[in-house]
């Protein structure tokens, strides 16, 4: 009999993995993991979520519930006391129903209705912190879960009391990905099938599927300057897709060539491959993915995202991998900041060099290994 692993992100029954909402990035990666695919998976997602389309591309099952974030002030606190015992019960019959051996979560909204529901039905819980420093969820979700793992060394001493149960992974990166920073050539192949100038520095700007319009308008505004000696991707999301179409369009004739821009793609490992510098937000994936392709990065933590994205790009800042940009600055400081870095090559091979000293290539084996060890499995099959 195969175990049921189950994310919720993932939840592990007969063997099956149930994961979750807030599992968007890494879950899909262990989901992918060699040792987990002979075991069947339901990812549980909030309500209304845009991690079902994720989900689905990855060709798992789904299975939504109500969440809410478990502080507030004023008429939301309310509101999120009722979404956190409505999802309690739908977790509670996730449990009943499906019967996993182990439970994944990562933080968000609906892992908490999730965790007390399978600690209530004694199915073990592995919280897996992708940032640096945890929200309240993580720390509450932490009390309860009996395998606790985080990205980076400096995460230990947010779990004071429980050092037997950390393991340090590093953050899992999606084999498609992996595939394209680890393979010979991949450069070379990713700037032909992108259709980027082989000789030109490149660099990519990304804020995320919805995109940030203050770093997209800093990147139009530069377009004069840096094209007439970089590459540019700008991958904008789809909110300001319309207006960066514009901006495109105005581009001369002899440099539009070198401007590559898109809503999204779907496959982010050639973009990745292609470049010598990114900008972009500074969310939990930077610290698996850049270090990965070795990829020095300007990052520009979300504002209103407490002090998480600030947090992790001071870590890639304090290895010498990153620069870090306020949001206020990016009008004046980011096209200047672009071109100081492509034209200094031993500045930024030294980056480079930083970057990818901090790669954990086997972050996502290491965190598949972990689960199946807490389901019962040790990663092989067991007996009815």
């Amino acid at each position: 009999m195969f175990p049921a692993l189950s994310v919720a992100q993932m939840v592990i029954r007969e063997w099956r993995l149930l994961p979750s909402a807030a599992a968007q990035a890494s879950a899909p990666a262990l989901a992918g993991e060699t040792g987990l695919r002979q075991h069947p998976v339901l990812w549980v997602g909030g309500v209304g979520g845009m991690e079902q389309v994720i989900v689905a591309r990855a060709g798992l099952p789904f299975a939504a519930i109500y969440g809410g974030g478990v502080h507030g002030v004023g008429w939301r606190l309310p509101l999120n006391a009722l979404n956190l015992v409505r999802g309690l019960f739908q977790a509670w019959r996730l449990m009943r129903a499906y019967r996993p051996q182990a439970l994944f979560v990562t933080g968000g909204f609906i892992t908490v209705p999730a965790s007390l529901a399978a600690w209530l039905n004694r199915v073990p819980v592995m919280v897996y912190l992708p940032d640096i420093e945890p929200g309240l969820a993580v720390q509450l979700i932490g009390r309860l879960a009996r395998r606790i793992a985080v990205t980076v060394e400096a995460s230990r001493r947010y779990f004071r009391g429980r050092a037997a149960d950390v393991v340090v992974t590093g953050y899992p990166v999606r084999s498609e990905l992996a595939r394209w920073a680890q393979a010979g050539g991949a450069r070379e192949a990713a700037r032909r099938r992108l259709g980027i100038d082989l000789g030109r520095p490149t660099v990519l700007v990304t804020g995320g599927s919805r995109g940030a319009r203050s770093l997209n308008r800093a990147v139009v505004a530069a377009l004069p300057d840096w094209l007439r000696d970089f590459d540019v991707i700008h991958l904008s999301g789809e909110l300001d897709w319309p207006e960066v179409q514009q901006a495109q369009a105005a581009v001369p004739a002899q440099l539009r060539a070198h401007y590559h821009a898109f809503a999204f793609l779907h496959e982010i490992g050639p973009a990745l491959a292609a470049a010598d510098l990114v900008v972009s937000r500074a969310g939990a994936s930077t610290l698996g993915e850049y270090p990965l392709f070795g990829l020095p990065a300007i990052l520009v933590p979300y504002p209103h995202a407490w002090r998480y994205q600030h947090v992790n790009a001071q870590a890639l800042v304090a290895r010498g991998a990153a620069l870090s940009l306020e949001e206020a600055a990016l009008p004046e400081r980011l096209a200047p900041e672009v071109r100081g870095l492509l034209e200094d090559r031993g500045r930024l091979a030294a980056m480079r060099a930083a970057a990818r000293a901090a790669a954990r290539p086997e972050a996502a084996a290491r965190l598949a290994g972990e689960l199946l060890q807490l389901a019962g499995t040790g990663g092989g099959e067991t007996q009815p």
